[in-house]
C-alpha cells in the first residue's frame, strides 16, 4: 500500500469545508485532499459504504451447508456461510470475547468456526455454541453473545451485503433493470473464473476510472476495437439505432433493450445506485474476445448474438457487462487509504465445461488485458493527485457524465447538505 503524509490539523470541520468548497465548482474533479485525507476515508466507509448494498459474491460459491467465503473490506472480515438451515448469512470475522478472528481461510466448508485464541465456538449461523468456563461470569449470556451479522439480500444468485439495520430495500431498485438483467440467469450460471488486481490508489480514482470511458480510446486499444461506447455518441448514433432494431429479434430476450438510471443522484433509496443500458459492439464482434466470435455457450434466456453488450451497475461499487455468452462483474473494495481490491469476475452457464464449451484464455483475454491497463492508469493517476501542485480540471460533458454525478452525490454527502 502507497504511505502518503496525512494531515496534521485535518478534521470534521474541515472536510465538510472542502466538500462545501468543491460544491461551488460542478463539473470539476476532486482535489487531492478527498484522496489523501485519513478523516474523509473513515467517514467513506462510515457514512457511505457500509450502508450501501455491496456485492460479496454468488451462491455458486456456498452450495452446501457450511460452505463459506470470506469478503474483506479495509480491515473487516465478513464471513458469507450458508447455514446447516441453508440460510446464507454474513458473519462479522470476529469473537464476541476479545476480537480474534475465527476464520483464517479464504473458502472452505466448516461445521464451526474456532476461536484460535479462548476457544469459543459458533456455528455456521453465527450462534455461540461454547464458551470455556464462561458459566462463572454471573452476567454471561450465551444468546447474547454470537457473531455479528449484517444484512444479506440475493437476487438471481447475486449475494449482497449491507452493515446498516437500517438500510433501504434493495429489491426495488433491482426490479428496475430486471427486464434486462434476469435473462442471463444468473441464478444457473458458475464462476469460471476470478481475478482480483490490487491497485495503489485510493477507492475513488479506482471507481472514477470506471465511470468514464474518456479515457478507453487513449488507453485501451484492444478494448476500443470492439465496443463502440469508446465514441462520443452522435458518432455512433445509426449503429445503436440498428442494434435496438435487431436485438430482441435476434436474441430472443424481450426487454434486452430496456434502460434505467437510478445511480447516484438518481438513487430512490441510498445505497441503492442501479443503471443499466445496452450499447452496440462495432460490425464483426459477437462478444468480448479478441476475434469478435462466441466464446462460450449462450446465457440464459438467449438464443442469439446481436452485437450488443449490456452495461449494469448493481449497488455503488459493483458493475456488469453482459454479453449473450458470458458476463464479466467488476468490484471495487477499499483495502485502506491508498489500496484497492478490483475483482473482476467471469460467469458462464452453470453446464458449460472447460476446455470443451470454453477456453479459460480465450473468455478472460479481454477483461483480463483491459484491467491490467487500468492499474497502470490508476496508479499513475494517484501519484498525480499526490502532487501538492495537482490543481483539479473541468470534466468531459459526454464521456464523464456519470463521474461528475458521482462526485456531486459523494460531496453532497459528505457536506451533510445529503444524509444518508
Amino acid at each position: 500500500m502507497l504511505r502518503i503524509a496525512s494531515y496534521p490539523e485535518d478534521s470534521a470541520a474541515r472536510m465538510r469545508a472542502e466538500a462545501k468548497a468543491r460544491l461551488e465548482h460542478p463539473g470539476y474533479a476532486l482535489t487531492g485532499y478527498f484522496y489523501r485525507s485519513a478523516v474523509v476515508y473513515q467517514t467513506d466507509l462510515e457514512q457511505i459504504l457500509y450502508r450501501s448494498w455491496l456485492y460479496a459474491g454468488h451462491t455458486s460459491q456456498i452450495p452446501e451447508p457450511g460452505d463459506f467465503f470470506q469478503y474483506e473490506v479495509d480491515e473487516d472480515a465478513f464471513i458469507v456461510t450458508r447455514g446447516e438451515d441453508g440460510v446464507v448469512r454474513a458473519l462479522v470475522n470476529s469473537c464476541r470475547h476479545r476480537g480474534a478472528r475465527v476464520c483464517e481461510e479464504a473458502s472452505g466448508t466448516r461445521k464451526t468456526f474456532v476461536c484460535p485464541y479462548h476457544g469459543w465456538v459458533y456455528g455456521t449461523d453465527g450462534s455461540l455454541r461454547g464458551a470455556r468456563h464462561m458459566d462463572r461470569q454471573g452476567a454471561f449470556c450465551p444468546g447474547d453473545s454470537g457473531l455479528k451479522q449484517l444484512r444479506v439480500f440475493i437476487r438471481h444468485g447475486l449475494i449482497f451485503i449491507n452493515a446498516d439495520p437500517d438500510a433501504g430495500d434493495f429489491s426495488l431498485a433491482l426490479d428496475r433493470i430486471d427486464p434486462a438483467l434476469a435473462p442471463y440467469e444468473l441464478e444457473n450460471a458458475k464462476i469460471a473464473h476470478r481475478q482480483v488486481y490490487r491497485v495503489d490508489a485510493n477507492w475513488k480514482l479506482a471507481l472514477e476510472n470506471y465511470l468514464e470511458c474518456y479515457h478507453c480510446a487513449t488507453s485501451h486499444r484492444s478494448y476500443a476495437r470492439s465496443h463502440s461506447i469508446k465514441e462520443i455518441a452522435p458518432n455512433v448514433e445509426v449503429l445503436r439505432a440498428a442494434l435496438w432494431e435487431r436485438s430482441q429479434r435476434m436474441t430472443g430476450v424481450e426487454g434486452v433493450t430496456r434502460t434505467f438510471d437510478g445511480c447516484y443522484d438518481a438513487e430512490a433509496v441510498f445505497g441503492t445506485s442501479v443503471w443499466n443500458n445496452r450499447y452496440a459492439l462495432f460490425d464483426g464482434f459477437q462478444s468480448a474476445s479478441q476475434d469478435g466470435k462466441p466464446v462460450a455457450p449462450l446465457m440464459g434466456q438467449f438464443r442469439g448474438f446481436d452485437g450488443g453488450a449490456g452495461d449494469f451497475q448493481i449497488g455503488p461499487l459493483s458493475f456488469m457487462l453482459n454479453y449473450p455468452d458470458h458476463c464479466v462483474l467488476y468490484r471495487f473494495t477499499p483495502r485502506g487509504l491508498t489500496a484497492t481490491d478490483i475483482e473482476v469476475v467471469w460467469f458462464v452457464r452453470s453446464d458449460a465445461v472447460e476446455g470443451r464449451d470454453y477456453d479459460l484464455q480465450t473468455l478472460t483475454w479481454l477483461w483480463d488485458v483491459t484491467t491490467q491497463e487500468d492499474e497502470y492508469i490508476i496508479t499513475r493517476n494517484s501519484a498525480g493527485v499526490n502532487s501538492r501542485f495537482y490543481e483539479p480540471g473541468p470534466l468531459q460533458p459526454d464521456f464523464e457524465y456519470i463521474e461528475i454525478r458521482f462526485i456531486k452525490w459523494y460531496l453532497e454527502i459528505l457536506a451533510g447538505s445529503t444524509a444518508p
